[in-house]
């Protein structure tokens, strides 16, 4: 764990996860889902380390993190989303920007969520993957999104259905932003290997082989626009 300065002064804790080179590696920030920073998303940021890159999970929930639905609900329903995107996540982009010259974003359910306000939000950003993840439409302003955006989404996905995702692919189609969005026929967090369908949340579902193309994609995505 380190700790960064967010934009106005204060400080915020983060799980940082190194690649074997760091020097000139470029560095990702991880967005947590509502769970918190646990130790599925720290794999993640660990995945993303073995791949080469600098990965920055900002401690949202500050500390605080469950496997109980109500409760995540309860956590995420606490947070201010806007201050968490321009704040939290902003600090954790420019706290790399001092070590890489291209920082991504990504993050999964809430903080797939989170990335495009995010991608609306920090002009330091130079890419965004999100995964299943989107706020209401009012609320991202597509016109401020200049870098390309990767998007994973399940069609069988209850919480952010494929008409939501139409819509979202229709305001960032007006903006002439550059992003390509996959479908996969599977449910909501599918690319989360603790999602079990019939244990936390019956609406989710781990899918391996779903998960590990969106994650050859994902891949291939930094890799065409972050190593330039």
């Amino acid at each position: 764990m380190i700790t960064f300065n967010r934009p106005d002064g204060q400080q915020v804790q983060g799980y940082l996860a190194t690649p074997q080179k760091e020097v000139g590696a470029p560095a990702i920030v991880v967005i947590q889902e509502w769970w918190g920073l646990n130790e599925q998303i720290r794999g993640v940021a660990d995945r993303l380390a073995h791949a080469g890159y600098v990965a920055l999970v900002p401690d949202l929930y500050r500390g605080k993190s469950t496997v109980e639905e109500e409760e995540a609900h309860h956590l995420m329903s606490a947070l201010d989303f806007g201050d968490a995107a321009t704040q939290d996540v902003r600090g954790a982009v420019q706290y790399l920007k001092q070590h890489a010259a291209k920082v991504a974003v990504t993050g999964y359910c809430m903080g797939g969520a989170l990335t495009l306000l995010a991608l609306s939000n920090i002009p330091e950003l130079s890419a965004g993957v999100v995964w299943y993840g989107c706020p209401p439409l009012e609320y991202i302003d597509a016109s401020k999104i200049k870098v390309p955006v990767l998007g994973h989404w399940g069609t069988q996905d209850e919480f952010f259905p494929p008409e939501l995702v139409d819509g979202l692919e229709k305001k960032l189609t007006e903006a002439t932003v550059d992003f390509e969005f996959d479908r996969y026929l599977a449910h909501h967090a599918f690319a989360n290997e603790t999602a079990v369908g019939s244990g936390r949340i019956a609406k989710t579902q781990f899918d391996p082989v779903w998960s590990r193309q969106a994650w050859d994609r994902t891949l291939t995505f930094l890799g065409r626009t972050m190593w330039k």
